[in-house]
């Protein structure tokens, strides 16, 4: 990692509560924003042109001039339906609320539960920029699906990948595709989770955590069973899944490891549409 010049080390960090709409910089990447929530270890910033990002809390950013270290304080209970996104982004007002023409970007997002997912906490945040996200059925083309797409400087593919660990084909996929023509204009990321399910914390269907499956087990099947649901056939488990989506009503109920990766993508595409 780069050193930054300003963070030479003779300032040391002053232990700061963090507040709702204090302005914070992150020195490495000059990033500037008022804070709009804070959860989980992390503090989510918003800068003048209301896009978002995501930074530890701890050591690492400013204010006013002045590195922090910045520990969690009570939340403000303001009430988010009328002020927020289910992803904690400050609502414009009505007349900005119309959603704006689409982007040339995009986002591919694999996995029907993980599009939908995606759709419930960032759809008003993506309809509001105008990234349009599309739903993949695999990403074994994904090298021709690139192509296709052709993605260059305003017009960027940005791509959630489910369940992706590293040593696995879909890490090979993923890594050919980064060194590809397109790597300037292309970004694909991924959770680690077995299932999208398992990105809801467990805590929103009343478990303490996720329930390990044994191999030779469909997971998902496993899954309703721990919860006592039905798991027949695939109308079963789609409703098993709707039954756990209508649990999770904002950011704060998914676990800050997808959060993290889905606010980069949204980052990554609308780099050149402001």
């Amino acid at each position: 990692m780069l050193a930054n010049p300003k963070a030479s080390g003779r300032t040391p960090s002053k232990k700061t509560t963090v507040e709702k709409d204090m302005v914070l910089e992150d020195p490495s990447s000059g990033f500037v924003g008022a804070v709009v929530r804070w959860e989980n270890g992390l503090v989510v910033l918003e800068d003048r042109r209301g896009k978002t990002r995501s930074f530890p809390l701890g050591p690492g950013l400013w204010l006013e001039g002045q590195p922090v270290d910045l520990v969690a304080g009570p939340r403000a209970k303001t009430p988010r339906s009328l002020t927020h996104t289910a992803s904690g982004s400050r609502r414009t007002p009505a007349s900005e609320q119309r959603a704006k023409v689409a982007l040339p970007s995009r986002i591919y997002v694999e996995g029907r539960h993980d599009a939908e997912l995606v759709e419930k906490i960032w759809g008003d945040d993506l309809r509001h920029v105008g990234v349009v996200v599309e739903y993949l059925g695999g990403i074994d083309d994904l090298d021709a699906i690139v192509r296709d797409f052709a993605p260059e400087k305003g017009r960027r593919l940005g791509v959630l990948v489910d369940h992706l660990v590293q040593g696995t084909k879909e890490t090979r996929i993923v890594d050919a595709v980064a060194r590809g023509p397109y790597a300037d204009h292309v970004f694909v990321t991924g959770h680690r989770f077995v299932d999208i399910w398992e990105a809801v914390l467990p805590q929103r269907v009343g478990l303490t955590e996720w329930p390990h499956i044994p191999k030779g087990t469909d997971w998902k099947s496993g899954i309703c069973a721990h919860l006592g649901l039905p798991a027949r056939d695939q109308k079963d488990i789609a409703r098993a899944w709707q039954a756990i989506l209508a649990r999770v009503e904002s950011w704060e109920h998914l676990d800050r490891r997808l959060v993290t990766e889905v606010e980069k993508l949204i980052d990554f595409v609308t780099q050149d549409g402001w």
